[in-house]
């Protein structure tokens, strides 16, 4: 996987600064190229990106591949989105809602071909309600793929084996009940009938995606917190996960 896109984009200088101001986690553009490179995306794809944050995947699949997007999340502003959508060319291709994932969604059944998410399926798809509650909105034959924060070994269910270095950040119950490791997320979306399993890995982009994002982390912020588990961590115990399965 070789980021062409991600790696053009961030070359310019004006490309870095949007990124400077719109990124809520590890590069979303690179983790949607790499993502969408596991499974074919065309033009006349509807997709339904979950989470899509300040929107920089669903602009990515709008500009590379033409696709119809609907770019949801439950904290960004549709119109701010709908602006930045406008500055770079894409509003006729994206759609940008404000949209609480777990509760029943406005779209018809079999509406989307690929359901999408970067950095944040792990903060509200981390049960088995979730995926039955997604399904019926895939067409079959079409796609669920989702890339999120991820260890590269489990801490376990009580969080008994959490690293001493890792034990001030894994007190905050979200990243202790959300973060997790592979086989976790393999055994979760195993026990769901109507999908196959495609691909689940460790992304390839996870250290690019997380240096670029920390460079745009202002160190005297609210975003701190991020800078000291990240140092704490050091390399040692975080990926990114990205899983493909598709509607049977």
């Amino acid at each position: 996987m070789s980021n062409t896109f991600s790696n053009k984009f961030v070359a310019d200088e004006k490309n870095r600064a949007l990124l400077q101001e719109t990124m809520w986690g590890p590069n979303a553009i690179r983790q949607a190229e790499e993502l969408a490179s596991h499974f074919r995306v065309t033009k006349d794809m509807k997709i339904l990106d979950l989470g899509s944050g300040m929107g920089l995947s669903a602009f990515y699949l709008a500009l590379e591949y033409g696709a119809t997007v609907f770019a949801t999340d439950l904290y960004a502003d549709p119109t701010e989105n709908h602006e930045r959508f406008q500055s770079l060319g894409v509003a006729d291709k994206i759609v940008p809602m404000l949209l609480d994932a777990t509760q029943p969604m406005p779209f018809a059944e079999r509406y989307f071909d690929v359901i999408f998410s970067v950095g944040a399926y792990n903060m509200f798809g981390d049960n088995e309600e979730m995926l039955p509650k997604l399904i019926p909105y895939v067409k079959k034959g079409g796609y669920i793929a989702v890339a999120f924060p991820g260890l590269k070994f489990e801490f376990g269910d009580n969080c008994d084996n959490v690293p001493p270095e890792m034990q001030p950040f894994w007190e905050v119950p979200e990243v202790a009940k959300t973060v997790r490791g592979i086989e976790w997320w393999k055994d979760l979306f195993s026990k769901t009938d109507g999908l196959e399993i495609l691909t689940i890995s460790e992304m390839v982009c996870h250290d690019i995606a997380w240096k670029e994002y920390i460079a745009s982390i202002d160190p005297n912020g609210e975003d701190k917190w991020t800078l000291d588990m990240k140092a704490a961590e050091d390399g040692k115990y975080f990926n990114t996960i990205q899983l493909i399965a598709k509607i049977i």
